[in-house]
């Protein structure tokens, strides 16, 4: 049997349901009613997103929006060792540590180039075999996974699901020819005459719309449409592809620097308590700004 995105899909929910579980058993949370309606109305979302009509999916969106409005979200008693000894297990394991992490690009490098299931179910797959390897690592047991699993997840929130909604905004700005104006913009102020100038374009235009919407994914609908397509694939012959990965690494550059990507930038300033808030940002902003250069420099050589 050939493992789809569907069945990612599905573990992702189950995996939600069980988080939504354990919450409502949890009498330490402060509000476990509203957080796992959340959850569980998001593992809905991806369990049952195909087989209901969209009008009942844009419900749960709906009732999870009115539950994070209403601030009904928050963390509980995730039966966490004290500091001494996650301290102490740091300084037993070392830098072996860091060996669960390294294995889930290893698995996406190996699923996307020895099958056809493709690069994000080999992300499912690298993560199933990272907790499988920790496992091994650490000889903890899976509800220990649980519990810090939920504990992530209710530290991160409602900002989990920003990507998906973002990248769906991303598309609907492309449904609705955004993408056309933003052609307009750029024809009437750039010099289309300038492989150069088109592809500084392209790429400043991806990490600016990035900074906008929080997301590289619902500014690569618009701005690919809008400038990469016609200008710098059509009108200069760019290899696509090439185009394509650049383009969208030239987005995350904007990630690095936008509070709109939350769950990247302001959410690791509350989990690692740092005083200044936008902190994680302003650590992040020379590396951005140097890497959107080189994100430039590549495709000028490169994608010709």
């Amino acid at each position: 049997m050939t493992i789809t995105l569907e069945h990612m899909y599905w573990l992702t929910g189950l995996l939600l349901f069980v988080f939504a579980f354990l919450t409502l058993k949890d009498n330490a949370h402060q509000h476990r009613l509203g957080t796992a309606a959340f959850w569980g109305l998001y593992g809905l979302t991806f369990c049952f997103g195909k087989m209901v009509p969209g009008w009942v999916t844009g419900l749960a969106v709906v009732a999870m929006t009115v539950l994070a409005t209403l601030k009904l979200l928050s963390t509980g008693d995730y039966h966490s060792s004290t500091p001494e000894a996650k301290k102490a297990s740091a300084d037993r394991y070392g830098n072996k540590l860091l060996l669960p992490t390294l294995v889930i690009p290893l698995v996406i490098f190996l699923v996307v180039v020895f099958t056809k299931m493709g690069a994000l179910v080999g992300l499912g797959l690298g993560a199933i075999a990272s907790l499988i390897a920790a496992f091994l690592l650490t000889h903890d047991s899976l509800g220990v996974a649980m519990d810090e699993g939920r504990r992530l997840t209710d530290a991160v929130s409602w900002a989990i699901i920003l990507p998906q909604f973002l990248a769906a905004l991303g598309a609907l700005f492309a449904k609705a020819g955004v993408g056309n104006v933003v052609a307009d913009l750029v024809t009437a102020h750039v010099p289309v005459d300038s492989k150069l100038a088109v592809i500084i374009a392209y790429c400043l235009g991806m990490a600016l719309f990035t900074i906008i919407m929080g997301n590289a994914f619902a500014a690569f609908a618009v701005i690919t449409s809008g400038i990469g397509i016609p200008l710098v694939v059509q009108q200069y012959g760019a290899d696509p592809a090439i185009v394509g990965v650049l383009g969208m690494l030239a987005g995350y550059c904007g990630t690095l620097v936008t509070p709109m990507a939350a769950n990247f930038n302001l959410v690791p300033s509350a989990l690692l308590e740092i005083s200044d808030r936008y902190g994680v940002i302003k650590a992040q902003l020379p590396l951005a700004v140097t890497m959107l250069c080189v994100q430039i420099a590549l495709m000028y050589i490169l994608a010709f």
